[in-house]
């Protein structure tokens, strides 16, 4: 059985200079010829010969007068293009269906002269660079063209088999494929029409490494194989983490890898895609481990301290409040918890009230605090007497400052010391803010009203969700797993949109942050791995100019830190071009509309597959371009399953 690594070690020793130009590939000559573009004369005998001649082909162009120098021009075919001669060869077609066809008859042939002249045609191509050997006779690959002579001169060709191998796995800076870290992703495939494609499968490989610390997108529409390229690059990162492989900094430690699956289907086996969720390939090894929203057998859930993290609790609080229609719920939900600056006192001294009253409805909705947990907000001597002498600034008790908040309400709408304090200061003392915190506590829509009303009752909902012990939530636990090189699903999909993306960006903040606390103090760190599906409902907005956002921060700083950004979506024009910029792996499948389509074309060569990008809805069939991949190839994506081949 050939293993990978034995086919990759054959390939080193291709000469693309003489299995480039094999006598049944020469496709034809330009007839023009500069820096970034030419045009090539073709005869449809040649196109035959060479099994066709799709849009995106590879073909490599030749300089016939020097034969014993090492260089070849490489070329992607963009489309037809015009010849000189077109004009009268059009003209004398048509002549030639109007006077010698009868209607109806199709036998009538062309002379043999006529068929010559009529079997010519133009291909446009793209220059994509110059495969050539340097002084120590390696063959390397530059990305532009540093000269060209008259069009006369070349030759072109169609590269297959080994040929074609050598071109499509060329890695820049490192020559062929062979080294540590490469896989096979899958096979060249040019068009969606496979009738002329050669028999021969010319495999594409990736290296892996390639994905460590850096950011890579997967476009497409849903069902074009956006997650079984995911489910890939997951697979090898794995292989070449068990590996241990040397880099030049030091070997590869066992990789973490995390997963935001917003649709559950790495988490959960799915009848859609049967036998391929990542757990099912590595939940044997005792690799993975799941985490969930929910409980869940085999999964452990996700929890928060809700008194230490105030916005992300009340940010899932009324998430799942958010169906309720009832007025007093809707005012609690569209409390501000933000904390202030610190230089304005008012604002300090309404935010500290409105939080302890907040930690009070937690409390009385079963929300168990840490221990000898305490509130601390400005009361003074005339309240503090209408409230049997509590003293709120000193600090006290979730139960004292209930009680302390309860008689203040009881008490409001009567008590002359509200009315004066409004009169006095031309508001009133408790802000809208408060005064919703209040209807939920005490129950009463209206200060020294009656009660009936469920206020914190309905928080009960989201009890499963906190955990009282301070420093031990879900995240720390996650980021130990990830140091440990585990694989971490956090399921995402019984969540809702806000509360997928409170999870996904505390555990992201969680990460960063240790992985920013090795970095300064110098400490060695593995490489993390993120993965995001449906990435849109995530990610910043492509408007959002906070670049203090934590995913525009993995995307700008994750390098350093060893942090490793994976995207999928099919809304590439909603993604942050802050993320956009900083990526530098790409696998773009089928896009159907031309607003995503002028956003990738910003980017490297993408601009030469829009039209097949439109147009093709294969699964799998996507358009590669990784970091050490000087340009894009078209790739049918071998699928991922349980059942993995040995050989190529």
């Amino acid at each position: 059985m050939v293993t990978v690594v034995e086919e990759l070690k054959k390939l080193a020793s291709v000469n693309i200079f003489e299995a480039g130009r094999a006598e049944n590939s020469y496709l034809g000559r330009p007839f023009y010829l500069d820096f970034t573009r030419t045009k090539v004369l073709v005869n449809d005998v040649w196109k035959q010969r060479t099994g066709g001649v799709p849009s995106n082909a590879f073909l490599l162009c030749f300089y016939d007068n020097e034969p014993e120098v090492d260089e070849a021009i490489l070329l992607r075919v963009l489309g037809p293009t015009a010849l000189p001669s077109d004009p009268d060869v059009i003209a004398a077609m048509v002549e030639h269906y109007k006077e010698n066809v009868p209607a109806g008859s199709a036998t009538n042939r062309l002379d043999s002269y006529t068929r010559y002249e009529f079997q010519f045609s133009g291909l446009e191509c793209r220059v994509l660079g110059t495969f050539y050997k340097d002084e120590s006779e390696a063959t390397v690959f530059g990305a532009d063209v540093d000269n060209f002579y008259s069009p006369n001169n070349y030759s072109v060709y169609k590269p297959g088999g080994k040929a074609l191998e050598y071109i499509v796995n060329f890695r820049e800076g490192e020559g062929i494929p062979g080294g540590v870290g490469d896989r096979r992703i899958g096979q060249v495939r040019y068009s969606a029409t496979r009738r002329h494609e050669d028999s021969v499968v010319v495999p594409v490989y990736v290296s892996a490494i390639d994905f460590l610390g850096k950011r890579s997108a997967m476009f497409g529409m849903t069902r074009t194989g956006k997650s079984n390229s995911v489910k890939k690059v997951i697979q090898e990162i794995r292989e070449i983490s068990r590996e241990r492989i040397e880099l030049p900094d030091g070997p590869i430690e066992p990789v973490g890898q995390i997963i935001f699956d917003v649709n559950g289907e790495y988490a959960n086996a799915n009848q859609q895609d049967e036998g391929t969720a990542i757990f099912e390939l590595f939940d044997a090894e005792d690799e993975v481990v799941r985490y969930s929203v929910i409980e869940k057998p085999g999964f452990r859930v996700m929890k928060l301290n809700f008194y230490e993290s105030i916005e992300e609790g009340f940010g899932m609080i009324t998430a799942l409040l958010r169906d309720d229609n009832a007025d007093y719920v809707k005012s609690f939900c569209a409390v501000d918890l933000t904390s202030p600056d610190d230089s304005d006192t008012s604002a300090t001294v309404r935010h500290q009230r409105r939080v302890a009253a907040y930690n009070c409805c937690l409390n009385a909705a079963g929300f168990a605090p840490p221990s000898g947990f305490k509130v601390k907000f400005e009361g003074n001597s005339t309240l503090n007497s209408l409230a049997h002498d509590i003293d709120p600034k000193r600090g006290v008790t979730l139960d004292q400052a209930t009680t302390w908040l309860t008689l203040i309400w009881e008490k409001y709408g009567s008590h002359e010391y509200f009315s004066e304090y409004r009169r006095k200061n031309g508001r009133e003392w408790a802000d809208e803010d408060l005064k919703a915190m209040l209807t939920f506590l005490t129950r009463r829509r209206e200060g020294g009203g009656g009660g009936g009303i469920s206020g914190y009752l309905k928080l009960r909902q989201a009890r499963e969700r906190h955990t009282s012990t301070a420093g031990q939530s879900f995240e720390n636990d996650i980021v130990d797993l990830l140091r440990r090189g585990k694989i971490v699903i956090a399921d995402l999909s019984q969540g809702d949109p806000e509360l997928q993306r409170i999870y996904s960006e505390r555990i992201c903040m969680r990460i960063f942050r240790a992985s920013m606390d090795s970095f300064v103090a110098n400490e060695p760190m593995n490489f993390i791995q993120m993965y995001f599906e449906e990435a849109h409902n995530l990610f910043p907005r492509r408007d959002d100019r906070n670049l203090g956002q934590i995913y525009t921060r993995l995307a700008k700083e994750g390098a350093k830190l060893r942090i490793g950004l994976s995207y999928a979506t099919q809304e590439v024009s909603s993604i942050s071009s802050n993320i956009l910029k900083n990526t530098q792996n790409w696998f773009i499948t089928h896009l159907n509309n031309q607003d995503e389509l002028r956003e990738i074309q910003k980017y490297y060569d993408f601009e030469d597959f829009v039209d097949s990008l439109r147009m093709t809805m294969d699964k799998g069939f996507t358009r590669v371009k990784t970091y050490s991949n000087a340009f894009t190839v078209p790739v049918q994506i071998d699928r991922f399953s349980i059942a993995q081949p040995d050989e190529d």
